[in-house]
Order: C-alpha cells, then sequence, then structure tokens
C-alpha cells in the first residue's frame, strides 16, 4: 500500500518507462515514413479511431472500477480479521481459567501465540505466486519491487512460525499443504480438551468457538479472492481493445496534423510524436493501474498491507499478556507499506 500522500510524477514515470519506450517507438515510425516518403496514406482519420477509443474507454472504466472493488474488499476482511483477533484475546484470557484460582498464563499464551501463528501462515499463503498475478512476473512491477521488502518472500515460513508454536505443534502444521486451517483446528481441539477439564465455562466456549469458525470464514473470503483472479476474459479484451487504440493513436494524430501543414509548414507534422506519446500514455497508465490492483495479496506496492496488519494485531495481542519486550510496528519504505 502506497503510505504517502499520493505517487510522484517521478515515480509514475519510472513505474511506466518501459512502455514510454515503446510508445515513442509507435509514434515515430509512422510520422517518419510521412514526412520522408510522403506515404499520405497513414494519415487516417480520426472518426474510427475516436470509436475503438471510446470501447476502450468503457472497458478500462469498468474493470478499474471491479479492481478496485476487490482491493477494497480485501481490506474490509483483513479489518474484521483485526477485530477478531482483539475479541479472540479478550476472550481467552478473561474466558479461560479462574483468575482468582487458576488463572493459566501458559494457555493464555499458548492460544494467544498460536494465533499469532494463524496470521504468520495465512499471511504467507496468501503472499505465495499464482499463473495471473504480476507482481514477480513482469519487469515494470520486478524493478519497482526493488524499492520496498516483502517479508513472505525473504524469509522461510519455518523460521517466521517457530517463535509462536511448540516443537510439536509446528511439526504439525508443517506437514500440512493449508497451514492456516490446521492452526484453527488445534485451537478448537484444546478449546474441547480445557472445556472437558471445567477451565471454559460452556457459554464462554460457544463465544470462543463461533469466533474460530469466524477466523475461517474471513481466510475463506481471502482464499477466495486470492485463487479467483478477474475474470480472463475481461482482463484479456481490455488489454487487447487498449493496445488496438494505443496502436491506431499515431495514425490519428498524423491525419490531423497533416492538415496544419500546408497552413504552418511541413515541420509540424512531428508535433504528432509527443501528441501521440501522451494519448497512448493516459490509456496505457489506466489500463496498468487495473492490472497493478486487480490481486490485493500478491506482494505489489498496491496491495493491502497484511504484514503491517498482522504486526498491529500481534503487538495489541502480546500487550494483553502483559508482555513488555515487543515488536515495533511496520513503517513505510519508499512510502511502500507491506
Amino acid at each position: 500500500m502506497h503510505a504517502g500522500q499520493r505517487y510522484t510524477l517521478k515515480e509514475f514515470l519510472f513505474w511506466t518507462r518501459r512502455d514510454i519506450y515503446i510508445l515513442v517507438v509507435l509514434a515515430t515510425i509512422p510520422t517518419t515514413l510521412l514526412f520522408f516518403f510522403h506515404w499520405q496514406w497513414l494519415a487516417i482519420p480520426w472518426v474510427p479511431i475516436a470509436l475503438v477509443g471510446t470501447a476502450a474507454a468503457f472497458i478500462v472504466g469498468f474493470r478499474n472500477t471491479q479492481t478496485y472493488n476487490r482491493l477494497w474488499e480485501a481490506r474490509q476482511i483483513y479489518g474484521a480479521i483485526v477485530n477478531s483477533s482483539r475479541a479472540w484475546g479478550m476472550l481467552v484470557k478473561d474466558g479461560i481459567g479462574d483468575p482468582a484460582k487458576d488463572p493459566m498464563p501458559e494457555e493464555h499464551r499458548q492460544m494467544i501465540y498460536r494465533h499469532i501463528a494463524w496470521l504468520t501462515a495465512l499471511r504467507y499463503q496468501l503472499r505465495e505466486n499464482r499463473a495471473w498475478e504480476n507482481a514477480r512476473s513482469k519487469p515494470s512491477y520486478i524493478e519497482y519491487g526493488r524499492l520496498y521488502r516483502v517479508e513472505e518472500w525473504d524469509t522461510k515460513l519455518d523460521d517466521a512460525l517457530k517463535p509462536y508454536l511448540s516443537e510439536e505443534d509446528l511439526h504439525f502444521v508443517l506437514a500440512r499443504k493449508n497451514r492456516a486451517t490446521h492452526l484453527i483446528s488445534l485451537q478448537s481441539a484444546q478449546l474441547k480438551t480445557l472445556k472437558s477439564q471445567g477451565h471454559i465455562d460452556p457459554l464462554d466456549h460457544v463465544e470462543l468457538e463461533q469466533l474460530l469458525v469466524n477466523l475461517y470464514e474471513q481466510q475463506g473470503k481471502c482464499e477466495r479472492l486470492k485463487n479467483f483472479p478477474y475474470p480472463r476474459q475481461f482482463a484479456t479484451i481490455n488489454q487487447m481493445f487498449v493496445r488496438l487504440f494505443i496502436c491506431l493513436i499515431p495514425f490519428g494524430t498524423l491525419g490531423e496534423f497533416s492538415k496544419l501543414s500546408d497552413k504552418l509548414g511541413s515541420w509540424i507534422i512531428w508535433l504528432a510524436i509527443p501528441f501521440s506519446v501522451i494519448i497512448s500514455w493516459v490509456f496505457m497508465a489506466m489500463e496498468k493501474i487495473g492490472e497493478s490492483t486487480e490481486n490485493p495479496f500478491e506482494g505489489s506496492a498496491n496491495d493491502v498491507p497484511v504484514t503491517a496488519m498482522s504486526r498491529t494485531i500481534e503487538i495489541d495481542l502480546r500487550e494483553m499478556l502483559g508482555e513488555l519486550d515487543l515488536p515495533p510496528a511496520l513503517t513505510p519504505v519508499n512510502n511502500i507499506l507491506m
């Protein structure tokens, strides 16, 4: 997530510079051919190109609306995880054991730390690469990605889980494919054991189990966004329309500036290049914004900051345990918060 006031023009140009180079070449070739070889047939009337541009604008607007909705839904889901996590810490601390006779601090610590391990496993699963994601495949995204750090790519899950789990739990979880799912099942199994031993009131047990069910629900929503991409047919037609329009723009601007060359001189035709690049860049940039927004957990600069939010939850939960040696909250690196 970009944590500054806005992307600067310098950042945006750095992100899109490879595309700008291509746009300059696309605009220069037909302009050069018309100027030196007098191929007047390259100057196409603007009306048919404008019709293609209208269709491209509609499909780009539709896509960007839907990809923003995916991003906002992901943020709402993780906001619900924050709330449920705090509720879990409160109910574990106050609902398990008797504060006067049997406070059970070790059980509290175990269950709260296991929840932090669930958050860790979940964010690692959400940062796994998928075939349709771009953060680790396209050069422009890879280059921009060097300005920030994605912890889930640089650190092994085993090392990230060790501080929060016992050896037995760690071996059990790492042997499973969906680690987050089985961490919640361990929580439920321990709740059942504590209830049978009389350490949890039946009503408190019901509340705690409902919280676990809610966490499963939020995890499932995250997995749905992660594993079901923005429909490929819409993404494909969006890219095709924009690229078609961008390829046609230089020929349309040639037609317009050719009309001015009789009055102002033949040199005016060279202005077709910068104007073609500017118009093309606008559509190309809108297309790239939609593309970079559609996968809210892929590890791009526009992601939901699940790592920072998980750290916030960890700090809150460990403070509930009375701990003082807490990890620092994550801060933006080059205005990017992961």
